[in-house]
């Protein structure tokens, strides 16, 4: 049950939980915070707020769901993990995609190791950001890579299990802002095993994934971000999500219930951390971006404090 909701305009918070039959409306992220009747906080602001929206959350020993990307960079994602820590608190970054019965289905799969040795992962993602006003706008936008790319990244570290590549390269586009609008990005492991992956909010891709082993491959059909068919040796399954009940912004949000699922299950068992997405994942994906965004020369405030 949602039992608060709070906004930085007391109005935005109250039209949001008339719609949803909230009870307690703040005006203030600080009086959230306060409200000692909650479980769990869903940190749903934009990126560049992430940091002192979860470390007030975190200090005040709430559990924290918080959106991807968790931080812009490393040094912010360890300020927030160290804060977790010792707080004693549960954390998790909101990769949905993971929980999705077709990502756990892939995992399944891959444990059987049913198309043998994985050597190629490809994956592609975009999404027509530039007409949102804050597109390209550095300071408010996390561009492409890690408004996109982290869909990607987070794929072929999961097929690859948490595995650090050897090397990696990567080319993008900037808009004269300094923000990235596409990024295509070559990844090395051992074993010479290979991943790549590309990223655009300025052009349109097929936004489909793709796992090739030694003795088949698993197809991922789009959207390959909230995955709900994939094909197997020719074979499409579909992975229905439940119905809506509400109009809803973004494609296939009812997914978000696996994910909050997720959330409930470790809760329960007392977890700080998911074992489907756990801290180490979300670090090595923040260490991932920053190589990459170093490449494609881009650089956020965030990374001269």
């Amino acid at each position: 049950q949602v039992v608060a909701v709070a906004a930085r305009k007391l109005e935005d918070a109250q039209e949001f939980a008339n719609k949803h039959s909230i009870s307690r409306v703040y005006g203030s992220y600080e009086e959230l915070a306060r409200d000692p009747d909650m479980d769990i906080v869903h940190v749903g602001v934009i990126p560049p707020y992430h940091l002192n929206a979860c470390k007030l959350f975190i200090n005040a020993k709430k559990n924290v769901l918080c959106e991807k990307s968790l931080a812009m960079n490393t040094k912010e994602l360890k300020e927030i993990l160290d804060s977790a820590k010792k707080n004693n608190v549960f954390l998790m970054e909101a990769v949905w995609t993971r929980f999705f019965q077709a990502s756990v289905e892939i995992r399944n799969l891959l444990a059987q190791e049913y198309i043998g040795e994985v050597k190629m992962v490809r994956a592609d993602y975009s999404l027509p950001l530039l007409h949102m006003s804050r597109s390209d706008q550095k300071d408010l936008s996390e561009g492409a890579l890690l408004g996109l790319g982290i869909y990607c990244l987070q794929f072929i570290s999961m097929v690859y299990k948490g595995e650090k590549p050897e090397s990696i390269q990567a080319r993008g586009v900037c808009l004269e802002t300094g923000v990235d609008e596409t990024v295509a990005v070559i990844l090395r492991y051992s074993k010479n095993r290979m991943a790549t992956f590309t990223c655009s909010a300025g052009v349109e891709l097929h936004s489909e994934a793709i796992i090739i082993g030694t003795e088949g491959k698993i197809q991922v059909l789009s959207p390959m971000w909230c995955p709900t068919s994939i094909i197997v040796d020719r074979k499409e399954t579909e992975y229905p999500i439940p119905e809506r009940c509400l109009s809803l912004n973004f494609t296939y949000s009812t997914g978000k219930r696996y994910e909050v699922e997720e959330v409930r299950q470790c809760l329960l068992k007392g977890l700080k951390e998911s074992p489907v997405t756990p801290h180490a994942y979300t670090l090595l994906l923040a260490e991932m971006g920053d190589e990459i965004r170093r490449q494609v020369d881009v650089v956020y405030s965030q990374d001269c404090q």
